[in-house]
């Protein structure tokens, strides 16, 4: 790739207006070609056709038709865009990654695919992508991420109030046993679009819509004509309930059958297409409750890794021997807080306790005590007293409500800043290059 500051924008277009760009990048390692120019940065051929390449393997994967190559560089550019705008944006607002949280994600990636990291590296070369590629790729994710959580995420308020009036308003029973698949594509309109832009993009949206219940693959029509961030996956939104759909065409909804087409609906950023792919069921939820206690032992200037092993194995001798657990935790654990009950942190559900002491938890047989467990907060020894499985159907829907909510009001949000990020900004396309 070329090596190139960033340059003052309207430096830029003195040089691309001259043909005097190629001779600014005297010490470029190897001359590439500019397709974009987005604020004081660019986007050169090379890294697009890269992108492009990526692009075309996955829908290729996905065994999708291929839109024409022309439209398929002019969606990937328009996604590099706005990634190199929000990059920017969080560059400026000093958003980094560290490596320790960047190999950290991988790591976790890797174990949730049930690999080791040798194992997730050979997977990743075998698919074509270097372990470089996907920890890059991966730190824009997390610095993008990052950005829209401070930009957008803050501000996104769900009250008490709003999940009540869902239950009582939407939550009738059975509709929160629905799940819906949905496709999704926009045809963009900008903030300041006059009449006759609004009236265009109308008629391409009705356009589409005319051709899709023809029979035109909605994947690719996706791909080749959506303005929405999901465009390049198909226009894929996956699975929701209904309190997880934009209130935008959450009505329409429940009345459609698999393999409908909504007509398209208006909202500020333009017009959108709906289709039903699928409809499923959900089962009721059920969760395991552990009754556990704990001793606990800090580490400090004084007590080590090793010697707090040792006085942790030194009691698990005395509960064999037959000492009350209880009874070592009130005298011996550095939680003072659980020591008064006898090192007692009562009934816990899935998720209240930190990962290392969940996942060594889980392990254990009623009345069992485990080894030594480290975790941030010291070494514990562990004994579970009780468990029970415990239909949390009612809580588990209205958490779902509370989480949706939040996250459709994210998404409406992230879409109209998306949006206006892309309409603000100084973005020329060297038409002729793509």
């Amino acid at each position: 790739m070329i090596k190139h500051k960033k340059l003052n924008r309207a430096m830029l277009l003195v040089l691309l207006c001259t043909g005097l760009l190629a001779n600014f990048f005297v010490h470029a390692e190897v001359l590439d070609k500019i397709v974009a120019v987005v604020e004081d940065d660019v986007i050169l051929e090379q890294e697009l056709n890269k992108e492009v390449s990526v692009i075309r393997q996955r829908i290729q994967a996905s065994k999708t038709q291929m839109p024409p190559e022309t439209m398929l560089r002019k969606q990937v550019l328009e996604k590099m865009i706005v990634d190199k705008l929000q990059r920017l944006m969080a560059e400026r607002a000093g958003i980094t990654v560290s490596e320790e949280m960047l190999n950290s994600s991988a790591a976790d990636i890797a174990e949730r695919n049930h690999m080791t990291m040798e194992q997730f590296r050979a997977e990743l070369e075998s698919q074509g992508m270097s372990y470089k590629s996907f920890l890059e790729n991966m730190r824009n994710e997390i610095i993008i991420n990052q950005l829209r959580g401070r930009e957008i995420g803050g501000r996104i308020k769900v009250t008490d109030r709003e999940v009540d009036h869902y239950m009582e308003t939407q939550g009738k029973v059975g509709e929160e046993a629905i799940q819906y698949h949905l496709g999704h594509i926009l045809v963009a309109v900008r903030e300041a679009a006059s009449s006759a832009d609004i009236q265009k993009a109308q008629s391409k949206a009705n356009d589409l819509v005319n051709k899709l219940r023809a029979g035109q693959d909605f994947t690719q029509t996706a791909i080749s004509y959506s303005d929405d961030a999901n465009a390049l996956k198909g226009g894929d939104l996956g699975w929701r309930v209904l309190s997880d759909i934009p209130t935008l065409f959450s009505d329409g909804i429940t009345t459609m059958k698999q393999g409908d087409i909504a007509e398209p609906i208006r909202s500020p950023s333009g017009f959108h297409i709906i289709k039903m792919l699928e409809i499923k069921g959900l089962d009721n939820h059920t969760i395991t409750k552990t009754k556990v206690r704990h001793i606990l032992i800090k580490t400090n200037e004084l007590v080590d890794d090793t010697e707090a092993q040792k006085r942790l194995l030194a009691l698990t001798a005395r509960i064999v021997d037959g000492d009350d657990f209880a009874a070592l935790a009130r005298a011996h654990s550095d939680d003072k807080g659980s020591a008064l009950k006898g090192g007692s942190l009562d009934w816990v559900n899935p998720g209240d306790l930190v990962k290392p002491f969940e996942d060594a938890m889980s392990k254990l047989a009623v009345n069992e005590v485990s080894e030594p467990i480290q975790t941030q907060f010291g070494w514990h020894l562990i004994q579970v007293l009780d468990r029970e499985n415990k239909d949390n159907s009612a809580e588990y829907r209205k958490n779902r409500v509370r989480d949706a909510i939040r996250k459709r009001k994210i998404e409406e949000e992230t879409e109209l800043w998306i949006r206006r990020l892309r309409d603000e900004a100084f973005v020329e396309i060297i038409e002729n290059r793509l």
